[in-house]
């Protein structure tokens, strides 16, 4: 059996080629130890999706699938979560703009929670509509407006 956090390691990690540091690089202070050394073959996956999330206009916002499908990986969205809780560059890349597929927000948004999160989007006019019914994909309480705020690349 394979924890499903283990599981989006190992699939990102097979997505990007292989790590510079081996699977655990935390012990040396980089976040998850997915530092990735794609010498000779382009820009890594991470740096795809950090250049992507910095085109993201404020006041819109995207899914994590749609990141994923940008950077050329549709089936990577849990990938995407992880290179953007290692956001190298938090007040550059606004990673805060990047949500659940039904608009609810990440429940463990590295800099400062969903609470912070939202707060960051309403600054930028974003709204919100409630929670879904049969409960949010991400955090629970109220989500994004989709219909009004998403992002078509």
């Amino acid at each position: 059996y394979i924890c499903s956090t283990c599981f989006g390691l190992i699939l990102l990690i097979l997505a990007q080629g292989r790590t510079k540091h081996g699977i655990c690089g935390a012990s040396r202070g980089e976040p998850y130890g997915m530092r990735v050394d794609n010498s000779g073959m382009g820009a890594s996956f991470n740096d795809h999706v950090y250049d992507i999330v910095k085109q993201i206009p404020a006041g819109c916002v995207v899914t994590y699938g749609q990141v994923a499908a940008l950077a050329g990986k549709p089936r990577n969205a849990r990938a995407v979560g992880y290179a953007l809780h290692a956001n190298p560059e938090p007040g550059v890349i606004p990673c805060h703009r990047v949500v659940f597929r039904d608009g609810s927000l990440a429940p463990g948004f590295a800099f400062g929670g969903p609470d912070r999160q939202r707060a960051l989007l309403r600054s930028e006019g974003v709204t919100f509509v409630e929670p879904c019914e049969r409960g949010n994909a991400g955090a629970p309480g109220l989500r994004v407006d989709l219909s009004r705020c998403q992002w078509h690349a």
